[in-house]
């Protein structure tokens, strides 16, 4: 089927989120840095946030729970772009080249609704695209097939003229049932011969 369109995840696709980043500033102690991203901030209760749910009150009952990292858990949110470093290797400019090829570009992605603007305001490329759709507004995550609908409206288009990259299989899987043209992202070099392969981009 014609591509035509392309549907982009951006954390670890086009930005680079890593929230470990932040806290080896925070907890010097390679265990307890462990324990807290394995047991107090995990990336199950970060989901919430992505759901909508807003950051402070997430927050509460986890200090509650461990009133010791209460500094360490509010800075999720206070020192949010410190989990970031930069674009992916390459993305801004495969972006530059998908921009000379005029298909329309569009965003999917699970980010709290508090920090989409904070987030697109540090990394101007992903104002760029036509629309984002941020799960935090729509309360709803991928892999829920509803948001992969909500996108299809946003775009206009048909789920097999769409392709769609995530770095999350369970992400892709989704997609694929649904019938999107889909690809695992596991770096630039690969979805560059993804698009030539979809006649998105020229050899």
């Amino acid at each position: 089927m014609a591509v035509k369109a392309v549907l982009f995840d951006l954390g670890n696709v086009v930005v680079d989120w890593q929230p470990r980043r932040l806290y080896q500033q925070r907890i010097a102690d390679p265990e307890q840095l462990d324990f807290f991203l394995s047991n107090v901030c995990t990336l199950a209760w970060h989901t919430a946030h992505d759901r909508g749910v807003a950051m402070a009150e997430n927050a509460r009952p986890l200090i509650e729970k461990h009133p010791e990292f209460e500094a360490d858990i509010l800075a999720w949110n206070t020192d949010w772009l410190e989990m970031f470093h930069g674009y992916v290797e390459g993305m801004e400019a495969l972006l530059d080249d998908l921009a000379e090829a005029d298909i329309p570009l569009y965003a999917l992605s699970n980010i709290p609704s508090e920090k989409w603007m904070e987030t697109a305001d540090a990394f101007p490329r992903l104002h760029a695209f036509e629309d984002v759709i941020v799960s935090g507004d729509e309360k709803i995550v991928k892999p829920d097939p509803r948001i992969y609908g909500i996108s299809l409206k946003r775009m206009n288009a048909l789920a097999h003229n769409v392709l769609f990259i995530d770095d999350r299989l369970d992400n892709i899987k989704a997609a694929d049932a649904l019938g999107f043209e889909t690809h695992h992202f596991e770096g630039t070099d690969g979805l560059r011969r993804t698009l030539i392969a979809h006649g998105v981009l020229t050899p």
